[in-house]
């Protein structure tokens, strides 16, 4: 398995594209993620933007592991699913520019405020399918898969995430597992690591602290879930997911992509990844012995 680390994690540290791609390999990863890239200078096309990116991937000897952008087929692009899914494949574009095999979309956030009538995840499954293929479908042809994280309560359920990657049913689409997001709907990450093992294509590794929704609000820094529990971004291995049992289903399954930090703690950007990256190498030698 490679070890990579996303861009977004260094989102608080002021850091421009090329400086995190220079600390990506100072700190010693074998590939980035890109969450997105920033707007382009004036006067500067995305495509070409993108190229530029990559050609500082290439002088710093990193390979571009994965692209990871916002969607929503539900209430983006105006509520209408197939423009929404033409955006997602103009980023399809980016992606491949990038020179990465893969690219993340969301899904849905949920149903417009007010909507009338139903409103839950399997009366949107069929306008999501819909949608998620259209983009598979460009991206096959460009020789990138695509997937969906169990992101963002509406779509975040390992039941969810399983029902939506069977009713687009293509081999090119699959899960970005994210194996500490499973707490934002308080499900236990590794079972539902377990359930999601046949539709893995990539791997974020993040780490959360907890407290129980019984206890007073813990305040700044803390974010619920679903049912009022408590979750701060915790260093990969300080937090309470179970970040070893979790990496033991992958490697069972003989999962051999990418492990992808993202760090979403209070602490320095820098010193959390690095830390992060640490424990994380010492968990996977763990499972060889």
């Amino acid at each position: 398995m490679q070890l990579g680390v996303s861009s977004y994690s260094f989102s608080r540290a002021g850091f421009d594209v090329f400086q995190i791609i220079a600390k990506v390999k100072e700190l010693g990863f074998d590939v980035i993620e890109f969450a997105g890239l920033p707007k382009p200078p004036a006067g500067e096309a995305p495509l070409d933007f993108a190229k530029r990116v990559k050609d500082a991937c290439d002088e710093a000897g990193l390979k571009v592991a994965n692209y990871t952008i916002g969607a929503d087929f539900l209430t983006g692009s105006g509520g209408d699913w197939q423009a929404e899914a033409k955006r997602l494949q103009e980023e399809v574009r980016v992606a491949h520019v990038l020179g990465c095999k893969g690219m993340r979309h969301d899904a849905a956030w949920g149903f417009p405020e007010g909507k009338v009538g139903a409103r839950g995840f399997d009366d949107a499954l069929p306008i999501l399918a819909k949608g998620c293929r259209a983009v598979t479908e460009f991206a096959a042809d460009l020789g990138i898969r695509t997937m969906v994280e169990n992101h963002g309560y509406f779509a975040q359920d390992s039941d969810r995430v399983e029902k939506l990657v069977n009713a687009v049913g293509h081999p090119n689409f699959g899960v970005l597992v994210d194996i500490g997001n499973f707490l934002c709907v308080d499900e236990d990450p590794a079972q539902a690591v377990g359930k999601l093992l046949p539709y893995v294509f990539h791997v974020h590794v993040k780490d959360f602290h907890y407290k129980s929704g019984r206890e007073p609000d813990p305040g700044e820094g803390w974010f619920p879930t679903r049912a009022g529990n408590y979750l701060r971004g915790a260093i990969v291995g300080h937090g309470a997911v179970p970040v070893a049992q979790c990496l033991r289903l992958l490697k069972a399954h003989r999962y051999d992509g990418v492990l992808s930090i993202e760090f979403e703690g209070l602490e320095d950007p820098v010193m959390g990844v690095r830390i992060g990256l640490s424990n994380l190498r010492r968990y996977l030698k763990g499972l060889e012995e």
